[in-house]
């Protein structure tokens, strides 16, 4: 009797619209977890103008769609946004919990696990120790300073460091306010310097960063055992989803993010900018546009694939981008090339002005981790990454924010009303269908 109870209960528990609720709540803390990584990591930034931005990205179209779905897609983001707010205060040990749980939700969130490590490491090495918000003339720490390291080539790295006692915990460290740095390229001398800092201070405190970051190791330990137990990532249809080598996906990321972003990144002054900062830095920087043109072509020439999935489920709305703007016409793909060539360049530009090359770089590593094994063309794959990059984003103001507040809301209406209210039929199979992300 007790049996029948207990499977009665959990069927109601587990109805369509608690499941469907539980989104509902986690799309709240997820709100919650980007005010927190706002306030931390712009600590400049005002709470209204905090609290703006927060509501912004929470109503990002990807993102706002899926919280009324019982999809995956919003407890991966919440649980690596709260594995990232852990690691800024430096509790790895619950970062590192945090993080096994994401990847229990989604396997491909090893890759954030990675990054947020990483993250983690660069904040450890690099930035200073003590409790009160850092100025932005009190930045000798930083190797990103135009007097640090990459002028001074010779000089000791402790030179560089401020030279007081840090006599306040380590774990309730504040984010810095860096200074803008030019840093539209990243093969410079400053990136090798900071890598340098970097290990040479790892090993001066080699014993503190195995135990703060030992447990992301465990878990990523732990991840390589279950692939090689499982035979693959994929829990589901290994079939249909099998790891390939699709490097367009990084081209695709970047312009939907900056199209996402559009506000800013196509804005006169933002193309202006870049446009002066690359011509500042001729000729490097003039030869690297080249050389990620060439990169670009080479991708979507070459490493561009058509899932079947892509090309037969027309109810996502990739199936119609992708037949009436990449295949209109077989120039396309490539016309498009000086778009994504544009919108990294703006994105690199951009997170570089607020956070060091080095974490750049491994950002950009990270984002190729998840994208290019992905064969299928999905915007939900796109959200963690673009997350990360308009939380470090440099737009700061009213403007952006408030045209980014009224795009996202416009195109959530659109995407709702075509789902609530135009449902259509395949001829093949029973059901009602409905268009979706």
């Amino acid at each position: 009797m007790w049996c029948t109870k207990v499977v009665s209960l959990f069927s109601e528990v587990c109805s369509p619209a608690i499941l469907r609720s539980v989104n509902g709540v986690l799309a709240v803390i997820c709100s919650l977890l980007v005010y927190e990584i706002i306030t931390w990591v712009k600590p400049d930034s005002d709470k209204r103008k905090a609290t703006l931005q927060a509501v912004v990205i929470s109503l990002y179209p990807l993102h706002w769609f899926f919280t009324f779905l019982y999809y995956t897609d919003v407890a991966s983001l919440t649980l690596v946004l709260a594995m990232y707010v852990a690691t800024l205060k430096r509790r790895y040990q619950l970062s590192a919990l945090l993080g096994a749980i994401a990847i229990l939700v989604r396997q491909t969130n090893v890759v954030w696990l990675l990054f947020v490590a990483c993250s983690g490491i660069i904040d450890f090495t690099l930035l200073p120790k003590h409790k009160d918000k850092v100025q932005a003339d009190d930045q000798d720490v930083s190797v990103r300073d135009n007097d640090g390291l990459a002028g001074n080539k010779g000089m000791p790295v402790k030179s560089n460091l401020r030279k007081r006692k840090m006599d306040i915990p380590s774990s309730v460290v504040k984010y810095p306010i860096l200074k803008p740095v030019d840093s539209t390229s990243l093969c410079t001398s400053g990136l090798l310097d900071e890598v340098q800092v970097i290990l040479l201070r790892m090993w001066n405190l080699k014993f503190e960063v195995l135990l703060s970051f030992g447990p992301f190791l465990v878990v990523f330990l732990a991840f390589i055992v279950f692939v090689f137990w499982n035979g693959s990532i994929v829990l589901g249809a290994k079939e249909a989803h099998t790891a390939s080598l699709h490097i367009a996906q990084i081209m695709y990321f970047a312009l939907v993010s900056a199209l996402a972003m559009a506000p800013f990144y196509f804005s006169y002054r933002q193309f202006s900018m870049l446009c002066k900062s690359l011509w500042k830095n001729r000729p490097l920087s003039l030869f690297q546009v080249v050389v990620v043109s060439i990169a670009g072509f080479l991708s979507v020439h070459y490493f561009s694939i058509a899932h079947p999935y892509l090309l037969a489920d027309n109810r996502h709305y990739t199936f119609y981008i992708w037949r009436r703007v990449i295949q209109y016409h077989w120039l396309m793909k490539y016309l498009l090339i000086p778009l994504y060539v544009y919108s990294w360049l703006s994105i690199i530009h951009d997170l570089g002005k607020g956070r060091q090359r080095i974490w750049v770089l491994v950002f950009f590593l990270a984002c190729s981790g998840v994208l290019v094994p992905a064969p299928l063309i999905e915007f939900r794959y796109y959200t963690i990454p673009f997350y990360f990059l308009l939380l470090h984003s440099q737009i700061n103001d009213y403007r952006s924010w408030l045209l980014m507040g009224v795009m996202y809301a416009a195109v959530n209406i659109f995407t709702i009303w075509m789902f609530l209210f135009r449902p259509f039929h395949w001829s093949h199979e029973p059901g009602t269908q409905r268009f979706i992300w």
